[in-house]
C-alpha cells in the first residue's frame, strides 16, 4: 500500500509516493525519469522492512518547476530530507545521485543522513564521455542548462563525496553503463568508506532493468550499516568490496 504526498518548497511543489513501514529510504530518480520507476523497488524494500519515499524531481513527472541547475535540485533534496524522520538513507540514480551529493555538502543536511547509494553514477565522470552518452540517449537537448551545469561540477562534487563521513555504496551497472572501473576507482580512492557492487544484467537505469536485485542489494547493505533489521536476503550483486 502506498500514499501520495506533496511537498511545498515555495518555489516548487514536489509530488511523491510513500510505501512501506520502517527506516526511511529516499529514492531519487535519474534525469528524464519520474518516481514511478521506483515502484517495484519500493515494493521490494517494503517487503524487507523499509519505508521508501520517492519524489518526482522538479521539472519531472507531476512536480512543478524546471530542472536547470544542480544547486536547485540539491536544495530540493535538502527539503525532502528535512521533511522526513531522521535518519534517512539516500538512493540516487544518475543526476539524482549527484543532487544527493551536492545536498550533503551542507553539514546540517548530512547530519540527518546515515548512508548514500549512488546508482550507476560517480561525481566526476569525464565530461566529454558523459556528454556523448547523453547525446546518444537524447537527453542533452532536453536538459541543456542542467547538463552544462552538472558537467562543470565534477571536481566540487568529488571533493564533497570524498569528505562524506557516512557509508557509501556504488551500484555499477553492466553493459550500457557509462561508468568505467577507473571512474569508480577514483571515488573509492577519495573516500575509503565507499563500497562497490556490480549488477551485470543491468544497464545505466538499474531500477528499470533489475529492480528486485537492486532492492535486495540495497536492503542487505542497509542492514549491514545498521539502518534496518537483520537481512534475510544478503547482497544481490557481485564484487562487493
Amino acid at each position: 500500500m502506498s500514499t501520495e504526498i506533496s511537498l511545498d518548497l515555495g518555489e516548487v511543489i514536489l509530488r511523491g509516493t510513500v510505501a512501506g513501514v520502517g527506516p526511511t529510504v529516499l529514492l531519487l530518480h535519474a534525469g528524464g525519469e519520474r518516481r514511478a520507476v521506483w515502484v517495484p523497488v519500493a515494493a521490494a524494500l517494503a517487503g524487507h522492512g523499509f519505508r521508501s519515499v520517492a519524489f518526482d524531481l522538479r521539472g519531472h513527472g507531476d512536480s512543478s518547476g524546471r530542472a536547470t541547475t544542480l544547486r536547485a535540485l540539491a536544495d530540493d533534496v535538502a527539503g525532502m530530507i528535512a521533511s522526513q524522520p531522521a535518519p534517512v538513507v539516500l538512493v540516487g540514480a544518475s543526476v539524482g545521485g549527484l543532487a544527493a551529493i551536492a545536498a550533503l555538502a551542507d553539514p546540517a543536511v548530512a547530519a540527518r543522513a546515515s548512508g548514500l547509494v549512488l546508482v550507476d553514477v560517480v561525481p566526476d565522470l569525464e565530461p566529454g564521455r558523459a556528454r556523448s552518452w547523453l547525446d546518444f540517449h537524447g537527453l542533452t537537448g532536453r536538459y541543456t542548462r542542467l547538463v552544462d551545469d552538472v558537467l562543470g561540477s565534477g571536481p566540487a562534487l568529488l571533493a564533497t563525496a570524498g569528505a562524506l563521513d557516512l557509508p557509501v555504496l556504488v551500484v555499477h551497472g553492466g553493459q550500457g553503463s557509462p561508468l568505467r572501473d577507473a571512474d569508480v576507482g577514483r571515488l573509492r580512492a577519495a573516500n575509503r568508506r565507499v563500497a562497490v557492487v556490480r549488477v551485470p544484467a543491468a544497464g545505466h537505469l538499474v531500477a528499470r532493468d533489475a529492480p528486485e536485485q537492486l532492492a535486495d542489494l540495497v536492503s542487505g547493505w542497509l542492514c549491514g550499516i545498521g539502518h534496518g533489521a537483520v537481512s534475510t536476503s544478503g547482497v544481490g550483486g557481485q564484487d562487493l568490496r
